[in-house]
């Protein structure tokens, strides 16, 4: 690892000053950052480290949105969520092992939009809105391929606000060494009508399945999705699995999403 400089500020206007001034990365939880620096695949100059603002930790309801703060771990929006949006709290608890959800957070996962991360999932399957220090993001808008978002040079994401639904529930089936998901869906149930997103699927990152949703806002049932499929092409080849094994995961986890959250 190379030597660094690490700035802990206690507000975001601090943070953004500091990551305004050379070659600065913001730390969050440091899941993958601080690996891939130990790995020498980065080397920043400057860490701006996230977890000392009060003011972006915590989880609070505000009508019938969800807010979470981007500095909330994965232990702590699991553990405050359960009553009010318990499928984002089953989401939560089953993200990495102890010592993740202890560390990670929302604002880093959804920063970094690892492919086969969780939280992407539930941002676009909610239709959430990214909040940093400069505006709101639509999370249809904010994912934009793997690794890559909306989000611009220095931008820093401060909180989520998560529409709560009738009913939501996420369906993993997970790589076992690394726990992230080989594909998730993570389902949600609105009076407008019903969203499905998916992740650790697809080649250009987490996804929202059409066919899927206005099928289940017709019948919130399992059995709505017979016969629906998604293709094969675009998704992930890897040593886990093969493109049209993932397609299929796609339909089973999305029937078992559906019958948890029914």
């Amino acid at each position: 690892m190379h030597a660094f400089e690490f700035v802990k500020p206690s507000s975001i206007a601090d943070a953004v000053k500091a990551l305004a001034s050379g070659e600065a990365i913001p730390l969050s939880g440091g899941q993958t950052l601080i690996p891939s620096m130990k790995a020498r695949l980065n080397a920043p100059e400057v860490l701006v480290s996230l977890t000392g603002i009060a003011e972006m930790k915590g989880v609070c309801r505000d009508g019938d949105v969800l807010v979470v703060g981007a500095a909330t771990t994965h232990a702590e929006v699991a553990r405050a969520a359960a009553g009010d949006f318990p499928g984002l709290a089953g989401l939560a608890g089953k993200i990495g092992d102890p010592a993740v959800r202890s560390r990670g957070t929302i604002g880093g996962s959804l920063a970094n939009n690892d492919p086969s991360a969780c939280y992407p999932a539930a941002a676009l399957g909610t239709g959430a809105r990214i909040v940093t220090d400069r505006r709101e993001i639509a999370a249809d808008d904010f994912f934009q391929g793997m690794f890559t978002t909306a989000l611009k040079e220095g931008e820093v994401i401060t909180s989520v606000r998560l529409p709560i639904p009738e009913a939501s529930a996420y369906a993993k089936f997970l790589q076992p060494a690394s726990r992230f998901a080989l594909t998730g869906v993570f389902v949600a149930k609105y009076a407008a009508g019903v969203r499905v997103a998916v992740t650790g699927a697809s080649e250009g990152g987490v996804f929202r399945w059409a066919e899927a949703e206005a099928a289940l806002s017709s019948d919130f049932d399992s059995e709505a999705l017979s016969g629906l499929s998604v293709a094969a092409e675009g998704m992930i080849s890897d040593l886990h699995g093969t493109p049209e094994y993932r397609a299929h995961l796609v339909r089973v986890m999305t029937r078992r999403a559906v019958a948890a959250a029914s």
